[in-house]
């Protein structure tokens, strides 16, 4: 999820669940809604370190935790130094955990996933229900904040006198109805996985399937399936009426098994994107010295997961001995990060 929809959720979770806390409790909140996406500076330090540090350490149970910890103990020094009404350690450590799971379970609705359970296990989970960037839920929290505060404009100027903590009616009716428009994408996202699971793709079924959420509409959804000898990109609507053609699918055939891909694929740097990518196409190009192996993330050319902006490169020789081997930019990559 994009920083600004971070913040405004942990703003909005602010006024509904701690709406008396001071100042400095707000600050906390939402350093501790935004900080895990620190991580996405690993950009700059190279695909490897990307892989390593984008959705991992900084997106578990265990870094909101102790985060959250550091959090508490800045803004409580920072009291004391204050002269407002000083927030318990207790509460400002109970708000700033708060909006960080809220961050955390944000990023689980997408499809790059969190390694949520770091350093227990490295599993990546994602449900596939959100888009990166997703208009909707953005307005949903917008208005949340927004049309309260129009609202109590409205009431002192013609002197009546609001009752409640302020905001908190509005911020508590955004985060239903974000709830509410959550479980609406858990319901979508079943029926187009239905979908793809129903049908057959040039004469086979499918072994492996998966929907990614569209930014422009919640009704759209990018599908993915694999079979025994192909990956197929295919758009899948579930909005009343629509109709589906699995023939108009884009097909990649996997390549043919061999030695040189089976070493490929047993390397230290394919093992790290294989963690990854939940979808991997494997081209093999013969060359004079060997073979000349790459890894991408299926589909190539679409934003379904754009933490997958990584392939791996490797070289072998005409036995199958691995020469060479590294993680790079896909091209695309260089448009996305550095544009």
């Amino acid at each position: 999820m994009d920083p600004l929809t971070h913040a405004l959720a942990s703003y909005t979770l602010k006024r509904a669940a701690f709406p008396r806390v001071p100042r400095s409790g707000t600050i906390a909140m939402l350093i501790a809604g935004t900080i895990a996406d620190v991580d996405l500076l690993s950009k700059f330090a190279g695909p490897s370190g990307f892989l390593a540090f984008y959705r991992t350490y900084f997106h578990s149970l265990f870094a909101a935790l102790l985060l959250s910890l550091v959090i508490t103990l800045l803004v409580y020094l920072r009291q004391r130094a204050q002269t407002e009404n000083p927030l318990s350690p207790l509460g400002i450590l109970a708000a700033a955990l708060a909006a960080y799971i809220l961050h955390l379970l944000m990023d689980l609705c997408q499809s790059a996933g969190v390694e949520f359970f770091w350093p227990f296990s490295p599993r990546r989970f994602a449900l596939d229900w959100l888009p990166h960037l997703d208009l909707w839920l953005l307005g949903i929290l917008l208005a949340g904040i927004l049309l309260p505060t129009l609202s109590r404009l409205v009431t002192e100027e013609i002197g009546a006198k609001s009752k409640g903590p302020r905001g908190r009616v509005g911020a508590s009716l955004a985060l239903a109805t974000m709830i509410l428009y959550v479980v609406l994408r858990f319901i979508l996202h079943g029926n187009a996985l239905a979908t793809l699971e129903s049908h057959s793709y040039r004469g086979e079924s499918p072994r492996k399937t998966a929907a990614f959420p569209e930014s422009g509409s919640s009704s759209r959804w990018l599908g993915v399936v694999e079979t025994v000898s192909a990956l197929h990109d295919v758009q899948v609507d579930v909005s009343p009426g629509a109709s589906f053609d699995p023939d108009v699918a884009v097909t990649a055939y996997k390549p043919e098994p061999s030695p040189a891909l089976d070493a490929a694929r047993d390397t230290a740097a394919a093992r790290r994107f294989l963690q990854v990518a939940r979808f991997p196409k494997a081209t093999v190009e013969k060359t004079p010295d060997g073979f000349h192996i790459i890894l991408r993330a299926f589909p190539n050319s679409s934003d379904a997961d754009s933490s997958l902006r990584v392939h791996v490169i490797i070289d072998t020789d005409s036995s199958g001995k691995i020469l060479s081997e590294e993680l790079a930019w896909d091209p695309t990559s260089q448009q996305f990060w550095f544009k």
